[in-house]
């Protein structure tokens, strides 16, 4: 001990990587603390107890593997999340997602530890690589942020990069691997698969990479001694120890795959290849359906939010990673990034909530940064360029760095200086997309909220559309707080005191609109750089929601007023606005209709529902042309939205223009086949234009449908 301490002091870099270690545990452990719920942790942390139930009851509780159409979780190994309710539960502590925090944030000091020893072996064993690794890897704010609640995509990208760090240990040590080498690299497949079946492409690395290592020094060398069948037999068997060890430790941890090996794994492998969910997400300015973005979606969304460091040392070491002494490994991280995007990319996978899905290609991304910026070191020869290049990283992490102090726990919602910053992104990306800010906002309800003068039974509604973590952060104060589901699009139409909403998934026409957003009642902003990322709105006024409630009625006469006077406390309530232009246009008071719904139109050009509203006016104006106008609005913004064709399908009818209505209906039936009114108004059309072969035809297909 006396010895390490001593070779420590003498080597400074050695002592600066240890004490920046240091600091990155200590730093992870109290963010932990500060962090709110992600999007996906409640649905987790029940598949975790069903999981704990499935280990403890030795199989007979088998909830954990009942995979179905409502629950694809089973699907999932989430080690980690496992591993964190068993902590909380053995240990019997109440607050189970601060277990989760602190639980991933220890997951993420390995993760930036393991960079710096990747960085460390690949240079010569030399520190100052290892400590640009560790600090690109820490102060990359999206990695960082991802680190307190993200406990699947994030800790797969750990266990790959510890998987990656031994493959390189081994083959620098070939043949004289060590024992532990081999356990490690076991322990890190293993725990790979069981945080998702994504984790099976360690095992194609590990192939991949062997055989190229066979290939150069065996092959291209012409080495044969020993044979090199021999050397090629002896990595073989060495692959299919490992990949076969660490695919068996990963089903022993992952109960729906214990029951079934390899059938189970290969199904939810061609499962998550096709996933089908898809989820509204706003890129560059727009909403769009995740399942239909941009092929570049991963990796503009990868070039605009890490730090500009990363990128710029990656440039470097392209241009100074191809000695002959390097090339392999050079290789082999620029692989490791390039292709899991390129597969995303290539297979058109359904992603979003930015590159989470694709986070296990970054930590190699970063060693290979922290290589450039040590090339420069080595490449100097004079001292002042030395400690100039040393400093080069540091210089241009400031950015990072100061978003990270500005804005804990929210460091994940940045962008870099190519998009003018977090500032700039706003309207034009999605910010907090993982519902991190829902806990900041809770708490300040929980602290401002006036519960004495409730009466014996009453509580205080909490809206919001993310109601796991807000009423998580209810928990403790459910007999004066409940919590209730609403959309913000829909929060007029619903009874609530109080509402929650993360500024995600709202049209961008709308949160950028000064006059609008954020709306009048709003009581508390939590920001990120200036800018919004979830507002919580105190409601004072109900008469949107009883103006609603007397609508579903058809008592409209009463629902009038109502609605009149909801716009007189918040003439841009989008609620309001719509409701009494439908009361106004069921009355026939086309005028007024018209006035409302141009209106919210104009302050919300994107707002489908205005420029629908706006089109039906029009329509039963009998003004067919601005109809007609308003529907290719919709077609435009939405392109899969079926109203827009349907409405112009009607318009052109009544303009007589069959064939572009005809034109239109086919575009509506290729996006949803099963529409039979499309089908019975295109027959009806056919008979019109006296082609009865193709009118029979489609009252065929239209008497099939439901």
């Amino acid at each position: 001990m006396k010895s390490f301490f001593k070779n420590l002091f003498q080597n400074k870099e050695q002592f600066v990587f240890y004490l920046l270690l240091a600091f990155c545990l200590l730093f992870s452990i109290k963010g932990s603390f500060d962090a709110g719920m992600s999007g996906d942790e409640e649905t987790h942390n029940i598949q975790a107890e069903r999981v704990f139930n499935y280990y403890t009851s030795f199989g007979k509780d088998t909830t954990a593997i009942d995979l179905n159409e409502k629950n694809n979780l089973p699907s999932y190994g989430q080690f980690v999340d496992n591993l964190a309710y068993t902590l909380a539960k053995v240990a019997h502590i109440e607050d189970v997602m601060q277990v989760r925090h602190t639980t991933n944030a220890l997951f993420g000091w390995i993760a930036v530890l393991f960079a710096g020893l990747l960085a460390f072996r690949l240079s010569g064993k030399r520190y100052l690589p290892a400590i640009f690794a560790s600090l690109l890897l820490f102060f990359s704010p999206r990695f960082l942020g991802h680190s307190f609640n993200n406990l699947k995509d994030f800790n797969l990208a750990v266990a790959i990069l510890v998987g990656i760090y031994y493959i390189v240990v081994f083959l620098q040590d070939f043949p004289k691997v060590k024992r532990s080498t081999v356990i490690l690299l076991i322990i890190s497949i293993g725990i790979a698969i069981a945080v998702r079946i994504g984790g099976l492409i360690l095992i194609a690395y590990m192939g991949l990479f062997f055989l190229l290592y066979f290939i150069k020094e065996y092959k291209l060398k012409g080495l044969y001694t020993p044979p090199a069948s021999k050397i090629f037999g002896k990595l073989f068997l060495w692959g299919l120890l490992c990949g076969g060890a660490g695919y068996v430790l990963g089903i022993l941890l992952w109960p729906y795959a214990l029951v079934s090996p390899i059938q189970h794994p290969l199904e939810v492998f061609g499962y998550m290849s096709q996933f089908s969910i898809s989820i509204r997400q706003l890129f560059e300015g727009s909403l769009q359906w995740s399942n239909q973005l941009p092929w570049y979606y991963t990796s503009k969304f990868i070039v605009i939010t890490i730090p500009i460091a990363v990128l710029i040392g990656s440039c470097i070491y392209l241009f100074t990673g191809w000695k002959k002494d390097r090339r392999f490994f050079t290789f082999l991280l620029l692989f490791c990034t390039l292709f899991p995007i390129f597969w995303i990319t290539y297979t058109k996978a359904n992603v979003y909530g930015g590159w989470r899905h694709s986070m296990f290609a970054y930590p190699p991304l970063v060693v290979f940064a922290a290589l450039g910026f040590d090339s420069l070191v080595v490449l100097a020869r004079k001292p002042i360029f030395k400690y100039i290049f040393m400093a080069l990283p540091l210089a241009l992490l400031i950015g990072p760095v100061s978003h990270v102090i500005r804005n804990h726990p929210y460091e994940y919602v940045y962008f870099n200086e190519l998009v003018g910053g977090t500032k700039n992104a706003f309207g034009t990306y999605e910010l907090d997309y993982y519902y991190h800010s829902t806990k900041e906002g809770t708490e300040w309800i929980l602290e401002h909220a006036d519960t004495k003068n409730l009466k014996k039974g009453e509580k205080i509604k909490v809206a919001t559309w993310h109601t796991p973590s807000v009423s998580y952060y209810l928990r403790k104060d459910t007999a004066h707080f409940t919590t209730v589901f609403s959309r913000i699009y829909e929060m007029g139409n619903n009874d609530w005191d109080y509402a929650v909403f993360t500024v995600t998934g709202m049209n961008p026409d709308w949160i950028t609109n000064a006059k609008m957003f954020p709306p009048n009642n709003t009581v508390y902003t939590v920001k990120v750089d200036g800018v919004p990322i979830c507002i919580v709105l105190k409601r004072t006024d109900k008469s949107d929601y009883l103006g609603y409630q007397a609508m579903q009625r058809n008592a409209l006469d009463t629902a009038l007023p109502l609605f009149r006077h909801a716009l007189e406390v918040n003439p841009y309530n989008e609620q309001a606005l719509e409701n009494l232009s439908n009361i106004y246009l069921a009355k026939a008071n086309l005028d007024s209709a018209r006035i409302l719904a141009s209106f919210w139109a104009e302050n919300v050009p994107s707002n489908i529902s205005a420029l629908n509203l706006l089109a039906n006016v029009y329509f039963s104006g009998k003004d067919y042309n601005n109809a007609l106008l308003q529907a290719n609005k919709m077609k435009k913004i939405s392109p899969d939205d079926i109203n827009g064709y349907w409405l112009a399908a009607y318009s052109y009818i009544q303009t007589q223009n069959l064939q572009f209505a005809l034109n239109e209906l086919q575009k509506l039936i290729e996006i949803r086949p099963d529409f039979k009114a499309a089908y019975q108004l295109m027959a009806q059309i056919y008979q019109v234009a006296g082609d009865n072969q193709a009118a029979q035809k489609c009252m065929q297909i239209a008497s099939q449908l439901p």
